[in-house]
C-alpha cells in the first residue's frame, strides 16, 4: 500500500526567514557579477564536483553548500565530501525534498537554516544540495536555486567519465553482466510537459538480462522493456545487442515494425542460440495514441483513472524476437491504442510479480497493481511510486529477487489547450 509520506518537522518553507544583515550579505550586483567570472573562467572545467561546488557557491554569495547524490538503489544520499555522514532517503528531510522534488528548510541549531533542495536533470533526480545560510529572503533563495541548477548541469556533464560518482554511489561490487548493461542504460526519468517516462531494474548489482529504453523527439516517446534468456554474460550481451539495434533502427527514422524486425534481424545472426523477449512502443505525444508490439512479454497495463482498465494491452502472443524466422514466417504485430490525459502505462519483467514473499507466497500482479494505483490516487510522483514499489517488492521477501525486476511506467498528461 502506497502512502503520501508525512514530512519530517521543519521551518515552514513557504515563509522564508528574513536574512541577516551584515557584512556577509552579497548585494545582487557582486554576486551576479562573481558567477559571470566564475562560468567565463576555462579552469573550472577540470575542478571536481566538490570544490566547484564550493566556488560556485562563494560566487553566488552563499556561505556553505554540500551535494549528496542518490545511490544506485536510491536508499541512500551520499555526500561527496567523505566529512559528511550519509543520509537516508527515507526518513530524512534531505529525503523528503529528494521524494517529493520540492524544497525544504530546516533550523541546524547552529544559528542558521539549511535549505535542501532536490538536484533535476530535467525529470531525472539525481539528489540534493544543502545550502546553509544565516535566513532565507528571496534574494537568497534565488541564489540557491541557481545553485542546484548549475550543480545538477555539472553532475550531468561529468559522470558518464567520472569514476569517482560511480564509486560514491554504489554500496556493493557490481557483477560484470550488470556492469556491462549498465553502461547501455539511460536515465531512470526522462519527460517533457506531456509526458513523464520511469524505470527501475534490481538487483541492482547482479541484473543479467533485464533492461529498459526509453527517448523522446518532438512529437514521440519511444519506450522498451528487455529479457534475455539466461542469467549471465551472453543474456546480458543478447540484452546489449537488441538495445543498440533498437537505438540504431530509431535514429535512422524506422518505424516500429521495422525497428522489431532489426531486432529480429540482428540476433539471428550474431547470437543466433539467443532470445530476447520485450515490449517495444511509441506514444504520439500530442495525440495521445500509443503503438505497440509484444514478443512473447507479460502484456502492458494501463491505469485510467486510479483503475486498472483489464484486457487493455492484451493481445494474441508473439515469439520473442530471435526466434520468428524459427517459428514464424509471419510478420511482427503492431497493435494501437488511444491514451486519456492521465493515464499511465505499466511495463514490467515477470520478476516483479513472481518475487516470493516471506510466507511463501508470490508478491503477485494484483498486488503489483494495487500499489500502483494507490500511489496514483494519492498524488505521487511517478519516479517515487517506482523506487517505492520496487523497495517494497525487495523487502517483502526473505531470500531476495529470485529473477530480474524490472519496472518502466510513463504517465501522458498533455498541456491543456
Amino acid at each position: 500500500m502506497a502512502h503520501r509520506p508525512r514530512p519530517p518537522a521543519s521551518r515552514d518553507a513557504g515563509r522564508p526567514a528574513i536574512a541577516a544583515k551584515g557584512a556577509d550579505v552579497w548585494s545582487s550586483e557582486a554576486a551576479d557579477g562573481l558567477l559571470g567570472e566564475f562560468l567565463a573562467d576555462p579552469a573550472n572545467s577540470t575542478l571536481d564536483l566538490a570544490t566547484a561546488a564550493a566556488r560556485c557557491s562563494e560566487a553566488l554569495g552563499l556561505r556553505q553548500s554540500v551535494v549528496y547524490l542518490a545511490d544506485l538503489q536510491q536508499r541512500l544520499l551520499v555526500p561527496l565530501t567523505l566529512s559528511t555522514s550519509q543520509l537516508p532517503v527515507d526518513g530524512s528531510l534531505a529525503g523528503w525534498a529528494y521524494r517529493t522534488q520540492s524544497l525544504r528548510v530546516e533550523d541546524s541549531g547552529a544559528g542558521e537554516l539549511i535549505a535542501w533542495l532536490p538536484l533535476l536533470d530535467g525529470a531525472e533526480r539525481l539528489g540534493v544540495v544543502a545550502v546553509h545560510s544565516p535566513g532565507l529572503d528571496p534574494v537568497t533563495l534565488r541564489r540557491a536555486r541557481t545553485l542546484a541548477s548549475l550543480l545538477a548541469m555539472m553532475i550531468t556533464s561529468k559522470r558518464s567519465y567520472k569514476d569517482s560518482f560511480v564509486r560514491r554511489t554504489r554500496t556493493e561490487p557490481m557483477r560484470l553482466p550488470a556492469e556491462m548493461l549498465r553502461a547501455f542504460l539511460p536515465p531512470r526519468t526522462i519527460g517533457t510537459a506531456s509526458v513523464v517516462s520511469t524505470a527501475v531494474l534490481e538487483p541492482a548489482y547482479e541484473i543479467g538480462g533485464d533492461a529498459f529504453d526509453h527517448a523522446l523527439t518532438e512529437t514521440t516517446l519511444h519506450a522498451a522493456i528487455l529479457d534475455s534468456m539466461g542469467h549471465n554474460l551472453a543474456s546480458g550481451l543478447t540484452t546489449a545487442v537488441s538495445l543498440a539495434t533498437c537505438r540504431n533502427a530509431r535514429r535512422t527514422g524506422a518505424d516500429l515494425p521495422h525497428l522489431v524486425e532489426s531486432v529480429d534481424t540482428a540476433l539471428a545472426t550474431w547470437l543466433p542460440d539467443q532470445f530476447c523477449t520485450g515490449v517495444l512502443l511509441q506514444l504520439d505525444l500530442a495525440g495521445g495514441v500509443l503503438r505497440w508490439s509484444n514478443c512473447g512479454h507479460p502484456a502492458p497495463l494501463l491505469i485510467r483513472g486510479q483503475t486498472l482498465v483489464p484486457g487493455a494491452m492484451e493481445r494474441d502472443p508473439e515469439p520473442p524476437m530471435g526466434l520468428l524466422s524459427t517459428l514464424s514466417p509471419a510478420t511482427r504485430q503492431v497493435h494501437s491504442v488511444s491514451l486519456e490525459p492521465g493515464d499511465r502505462v505499466l511495463l514490467y519483467t515477470d520478476g516483479a510479480t513472481e518475487s516470493r514473499m516471506r510466507n511463501g507466497t508470490e508478491f503477485g500482479l494484483e498486488r503489483f497493481v494495487d500499489y500502483v494505483v494507490r500511489a496514483s490516487a494519492a498524488g505521487e510522483l511517478a519516479p517515487e511510486t517506482l523506487r517505492r514499489l520496487i523497495h517494497a517488492i525487495l523487502d517483502s521477501g526473505s531470500t531476495g529477487l529470485r529473477d530480474d525486476a524490472t519496472i518502466l511506467m510513463f504517465e501522458w498528461r498533455p498541456p491543456l489547450s
